[in-house]
């Protein structure tokens, strides 16, 4: 049974991140659209709500309930909490900050209100893959991971994302 339900709340894991990586990419996408002229603003900030609403509530929400649902299942067939587990619930709690993060910046593009910049979005959004490295490093390497190594290693990729946000950026305005 233990296995069934990992496998479920592995499957609702990649869903999960799968929509906080694409929502975020709709959301800069629709804030670029109002820097357009009309009738082409309207036209595609129409769409995009459409895209961002069915994302969210479609697709997103439910996978990061159905994570929850079956992290737990996992939690109390194991039946323990050793200590990798423990580090990996304060990343995950992390993560769910994050999700209502997104939310609130869902509300907002759907009330047409706009208080994030692309280039913003773009940094915000590199804050799912710290998330997802650190999570998925403490489940792999569980009691061997060194936390001096780890989070030098967290560190490092929060740089060399910062890094290829501004390389994109440059390139981008050429």
């Amino acid at each position: 049974m233990y296995n069934y339900v990992k496998a479920l709340h592995i499957i609702f894991i990649v869903t999960w991140f799968s929509g906080m990586f694409y929502i975020v990419r709709l959301f800069i996408y629709n804030t670029e659209a109002g820097e357009k002229e009309e009738p082409e603003r309207s036209i595609l900030q129409r769409q995009f709500a459409i895209m961002i609403r069915r994302l969210w509530l479609g697709i997103t929400w439910p996978s990061a309930i159905l994570t929850l649902i079956f992290g737990i299942w996992m939690w109390i067939l194991l039946g323990t909490l050793p200590e990798w587990l423990l580090v990996k619930l304060f990343f995950v709690t992390g993560l769910y900050a994050y999700h209502f993060s997104l939310h609130h910046i869902y509300r907002q593009q759907l009330r047409g209100e706009f208080s994030y910049t692309s280039g913003r979005l773009r940094i915000w959004n590199e804050l799912a893959t710290l998330f997802l490295t650190a999570i998925v490093m403490i489940v792999a390497v569980k009691q061997t991971l060194s936390w001096v190594w780890g989070l030098t290693g967290l560190v490092l990729l929060a740089v060399a994302l910062l890094i290829a946000i501004r390389i994109y950026k440059r390139l981008r305005k050429k």
